[in-house]
Formats: C-alpha cells, sequence, structure tokens
C-alpha cells in the first residue's frame, strides 16, 4: 500500500519540495508518503478558489449535482480500496472503515438530492402595509464566498466530505485541510473531484502542516471556516478571526442515562451491548461515544455487570481482522494520554472494573466506578475506550447528571416513556437527545453539532449548507399581486 501522494491545487496534483509519512498506528509500517505544499501553493490555491468564487456560484445546479453524483458512483466501486486506506492509515477496525466509506456515500448522495432543490427562493407579499402595495420580496441564499474546511483523524473521510459536499452543492469554493496523521483518505477523495467537470480553482486539498495554518486560517479570502477538533483549538480559531463565520464541532463526553423504567432483561443487555460497543468502536476516538453511564439505582446494580461483560467480550487487536471490534488509537502518544488519565483516576480512589492496560498504541476497553468529580476523566473529553458508571436516583437527578459538564453534544436516554423522552429532550443542555440508545448514533443528514463547549453552528448536508451560505432579498416593485 505504500506510494507517494500528491495534494490537489486547484483542481490539479502537485508536490512541493517537503513530503512526511504516514504510518500505521497498530503496527508501525508507512501507509504513504504525503507532498506537503510551499507557501507559494497555498497562495496559489487561495487566489484560485478567490478567483472563481462568482463563476462557481453561478453554475448551474445539475452541473454540480453531477459532479456529486460522479463521487458517489466512484466511492461506491472503491469502497473496499478506501476503507482499506482508512484502517492503515487510521487503525480503524476495517468492518467500522468500512462503514465509514459507506457513510461518506450517503453524504454525497444526500448533497446531490439537495443541490437540485436548493435555493429556489421563497416569495414574500409586502403589500401588508400601505407602503408596500405592488412589492414582492423574493428571497434566495449565496455563498458567504470561500470555505476553509479543517477535517480531523477520527473520521477522515466522512468529515471531510462532511465539509466538501455541501460547499459543492452551494457553489463555494472549498479549500480542504485534513489532518496530518490520516491525510490519504481525503487526498483519494481528491481524486474523484479531479474526475468531474468542476471549474478549475473551486477545490484543493492542501496537507498543510499545523504549524502553517495560523497563516490560512487568517487569510480574508476565506470568509467561511468549518473546523471539527478539539475545543482548545477550535475557540483559539474563532476567537483569531472574529469577523469570520466559522462552524465549529468540537468534543463530547456523552451520556447515556439509563432510567427506572428500562428494567427487564432484554431491555439491560440491549443498553449494555449499545454501551459497549459505542464507548470503544472507534478506539473511543469519537466525539459522541460513550463517557457516561449514568444508570438509576432501581437498575444499577444489574446493569453494570453486564456493561463489563460487554466490554470484556469485545475483540481487541489487528484492525485489518475483519473480527477485530476495538483497533489501536491514533498513536503510542494518545494511548500513553489515555493511561495517563486512568490511572490519575485510579489514584484519586475510582474502581477500576476491567481494563486499564496498554500496549503500544492499543489501550484495553475500560470500565470505572467511583469516579471522584475532579478527576480528568470526569471534566474532560477522554477521547479513547474508557467510560466511568454512575449510580443516581430519578429522572430529575439523572438529567442533572448529565448536565454537569462543559459539554453538550449529544445524549441517550433510555425509556420506554413518551412523556419522559420530551421532559429529556428539554431539560438536556445538548445537541441532540437520542431516545431508547446510546448518544453515538448520528444520521448523516440531521442536524448535528453542540451546545455549550461542544461548539457553534450545525453540520448535517442540509444545514451546512445553510451555514455555508446567506439570505439576499430581491424586492420586486410595481406589481399586480
Amino acid at each position: 500500500m505504500t506510494s507517494t501522494h500528491a495534494f490537489w491545487l486547484a483542481g490539479r496534483p502537485a508536490t512541493g519540495e517537503d513530503s512526511f509519512d504516514v504510518t500505521n498506528p497498530w503496527d508501525g509500517r508507512t501507509v504513504g508518503t504525503v507532498a506537503v505544499p510551499t507557501d507559494a501553493q497555498v497562495e496559489e490555491a487561495v487566489a484560485a478558489a478567490y478567483a472563481v468564487r462568482e463563476e462557481f456560484a453561478a453554475t448551474p445546479a445539475h452541473v454540480r449535482a453531477a459532479a456529486l453524483d460522479h463521487v458517489v458512483r466512484r466511492l461506491t466501486e472503491r469502497t473496499e480500496e478506501i476503507a482499506q486506506l482508512i484502517s492503515a492509515e487510521n487503525g480503524k477496525p476495517i468492518k467500522w472503515a468500512r462503514g465509514e466509506v459507506g457513510r461518506a456515500v450517503s453524504v454525497f448522495r444526500f448533497a446531490a438530492e439537495e443541490a437540485r432543490r436548493f435555493n429556489g427562493g421563497e416569495a414574500q407579499r409586502l403589500d401588508t402595509d400601505a407602503g408596500g402595495t405592488g412589492r414582492l420580496g423574493l428571497t434566495r441564499r449565496f455563498p458567504r464566498g470561500p470555505v476553509l474546511g479543517i477535517a480531523p483523524f477520527n473520521f477522515p473521510l466522512n468529515l471531510s466530505a462532511h465539509k466538501v459536499a455541501p460547499a459543492i452543492a452551494v457553489g463555494a469554493p472549498i479549500i480542504l485541510k485534513p489532518a496530518p496523521a490520516t491525510p490519504i483518505s481525503s487526498l483519494i477523495l481528491g481524486e474523484l473531484l479531479a474526475e468531474t467537470d468542476l471549474p478549475a480553482g473551486s477545490w484543493s486539498v492542501l496537507t498543510v502542516p499545523n504549524d502553517k495554518m495560523p497563516a490560512l486560517v487568517q487569510d480574508e479570502r476565506l470568509p467561511v471556516i468549518s473546523f471539527t477538533g478539539s475545543g482548545p483549538v477550535g475557540y483559539a480559531i474563532m476567537e483569531s478571526v472574529p469577523r469570520k463565520h466559522c462552524t465549529l464541532e468540537l468534543g463530547g463526553n456523552g451520556a447515556a442515562v439509563v432510567l427506572a423504567d428500562w428494567s427487564s432483561e432484554e431491555d439491560l443487555e440491549w443498553a449494555a451491548t449499545r454501551i459497549a460497543t459505542f464507548s470503544n468502536y472507534q478506539g473511543g476516538q469519537s466525539c459522541i461515544s460513550v463517557q457516561r453511564v449514568i444508570a438509576d439505582v432501581a437498575v444499577y446494580d444489574r446493569l453494570v455487570p453486564k456493561i463489563v461483560a460487554a466490554v470484556e467480550a469485545l475483540v481487541t487487536g489487528d484492525p485489518s481482522d475483519a473480527a477485530t471490534d476495538v483497533g489501536p488509537l491514533v498513536s503510542e502518544d494518545a494511548a500513553r494520554r489515555v493511561e495517563s488519565w486512568v490511572d490519575e483516576a485510579v489514584g484519586a480512589g475510582a474502581t477500576l472494573l476491567t481494563g486499564g492496560k496498554r500496549d503500544g498504541a492499543t489501550y484495553a476497553p475500560t470500565v470505572l466506578a467511583d469516579l471522584p468529580g475532579t478527576t480528568t476523566i470526569a471534566c474532560e473529553e477522554v477521547f479513547g475506550p474508557v467510560l466511568y458508571v454512575r449510580r443516581t436516583e430519578g429522572e430529575a437527578e439523572a438529567f442533572a447528571a448529565a448536565n454537569d459538564s462543559k459539554y453538550g453534544l449529544q445524549a441517550g436516554v433510555f425509556t420506554h416513556d413518551l412523556r419522559t423522552a420530551f421532559r429529556a429532550h428539554r431539560a438536556l443542555e445538548v445537541g441532540g437527545v437520542v431516545i431508547g440508545d446510546v448518544p453515538s448514533y448520528r444520521a448523516d443528514q440531521m442536524p448535528y453539532g453542540g451546545a455549550k463547549q461542544s461548539g457553534v453552528g450545525r453540520e448535517g448536508v442540509r444545514y451546512a449548507m445553510d451555514d455555508y451560505t446567506y439570505e439576499r432579498v430581491l424586492v420586486l416593485t410595481g406589481l399586480a399581486l
């Protein structure tokens, strides 16, 4: 699989003066060598995006939709190849990598569908007052301008798709900056875009080092920034460019709330299996993985052993093996950080129910109980295969515990009661509430984003399209309405 990969400069492949190796976190082998753009090449890409912005915005919807449809077909055709690549550069188990490619296919399909019906305009009579006699307002949406999309390592293809597909759908040029640890999936996406008839300059994929990003973030020709990643980096970006339009998809420490009515053996088995799977399914490296389990005292003692058993049943190992549930973290440094946080928690009095061991970049799926509230894991996003369980009594206490966090991305509530579901929707300070399942559920067309320190704005294809555009009203005068 080792190869050298060009980056994509205004729609064409290019190489610079430097390169870096991408390594597999499981076995350390080199997955590929990636070219790095020079400062002059970055400037060329930005200038091209800015120059083509009006042309691209005026591109017929069928042209943009056809390009998106093409990516759908080619991703589908190359699913296994791309899944193997994601698994190699990311360490993601192959079954989850295949699922990621399938989700990216859906994102581009949704974008193609939305491109065909977007911006039909909304007419509004303005003669509701005498001064508006004969006047009609027509409101349409237009691109804010070129987009800088900054993608993370944990879903290197699908979260790149969530930046690129909505931009193409609305006719906004985009410069995509992939994560240095996992850039090759985004570069393959560039290969597919290069096969389309999109205008030159309307897209670039630049493997820019992180230390070169401040200048790109500050560039006034890129008025929209869509960032997925850590809270400190995201808020630093937003604070550095207060006049830009920023969408930030940041961290979380997802809570799964199991209420007293979720009490049958079947209920608890389902909850335990879902919690175990989705605390660990990307090595815990998902913003909506289960980190906190808040269980009512009526079910706690029956639920926790089932969670531990389900966690211990997960297969940890080689991500290329279809039987593997949990692979390595993205790097050994990431695994060491998780190890240090768990060690801190145990040292402070937490009970280790299972796991707690590291082997290189792999950290064993771990369950903690009796976690002191001052520990790092209790306060921050662990972004690793670790969950902790907490006992509460009653709905109000459970919801208060779920809200006892600076994050607010998504929450899952296991209940059968529809009225409780609506109370949860009102009470929980998060961007999404999932009833009867873990907080890790995301459909790629739904609005996705957080409250509190989990970010600003929403993704989900149509919602990102709205975010990349603004309303402009046309007032027609002298009409017989």
